[in-house]
């Protein structure tokens, strides 16, 4: 088996901003990295509002049903 050495996150990170800069240049790139994370908090509420309407036993029985 092959072993996998993988490059430090400092390495990483300065190899990513270099490509980054080359492809879309200075100012997009400050632009990308500057980008806000979207939240998440909708997909999570509407993900618990679909388990508060979910049947457990028939979404079981569909899902490891065996054919």
């Amino acid at each position: 088996m092959k072993k996998i050495k993988y490059m430090d996150e400092e390495k990483i990170i300065s190899k990513a901003i270099n490509a980054l800069y080359k492809e879309l240049g200075p100012v997009e790139t400050i632009r990308f990295l500057t980008l806000p994370k979207s939240k998440r908090l909708e997909s999570v509420k509407r993900h618990r509002e679909w388990q508060k309407t979910l049947d457990k036993d028939l979404f079981f029985d569909e899902v490891f049903a065996e054919n």
